[in-house]
């Protein structure tokens, strides 16, 4: 059965980067499991979304039928990135951590597809996400570690993606991290380890 992955990327540092390594090993585990695997890869390092504006949002908030065509514009990274999200079965999401939280390129995907109407919606019974049978994989890499110890509160990445996914209705959320990869006693092996999790885990 063929199914298309989504792979986005949103470090700088290519081939080097440990959460593209990471990624890369998410991807090759699941296209060697199904060999009709479609891979689509956004590096959002090299073509970001635009952040919001004010047009942006009036856009948003304003019937299709009544859109000027600055309107129908400023949409159109929404209505595409939208688009390839909601034609894609699986997401693996590279995730180094910056500042305890998420890349701002990554940041402004998100903003360009949580839109109202499209990937979630308001009713009397509360909020409903619209983007559901998806499968998510997040790639997380960070200099310390953040999965346990006392710099786990300061870790803002795999929460907000983990409630702001699930809003709108990706639930199904896998999380491998690469991290310690600036500390001496751990650098060494942290990505081995990583690389490891993700052989050992049953895709």
């Amino acid at each position: 059965m063929s199914q298309k992955i989504l792979r986005i990327i949103t470090s700088t540092n290519g081939d080097t980067s440990f959460s593209n390594q990471l990624s890369n090993a998410v991807i090759e585990k699941l296209t060697a499991a199904n060999p009709e695997t479609e891979v689509k890869t956004l590096d959002l390092t090299k073509t970001p979304l635009p952040y919001l504006t004010n047009s942006h949002i009036s856009a948003v908030y304003t019937p299709v039928d009544a859109h000027t065509p600055e309107q129908t514009s400023v949409l159109k990274y929404s209505d595409e990135a939208i688009e390839t999200l909601l034609e894609s079965d699986i997401i693996v999401i590279g995730v180094p951590l910056y500042n305890f939280g998420i890349p701002a390129v990554l940041k402004g995907w998100i903003d360009q597809i949580a839109r109202a109407g499209k990937t979630f919606s308001y009713g009397a019974e509360g909020p409903k996400g619209l983007v559901t049978d998806k499968k998510v994989y997040l790639s997380i890499a960070s200099g310390a570690i953040f999965s346990e110890g006392p710099y786990k509160s300061y870790d803002f990445s795999e929460s907000y993606l983990r409630a702001v996914l699930g809003f709108m209705g990706m639930t199904d959320v896998t999380t491998f991290r690469v991290e310690g990869t600036a500390i001496p006693d751990f650098a060494e092996n942290a990505l081995p380890k990583a690389l490891s999790s993700v052989e050992e885990f049953a895709f």
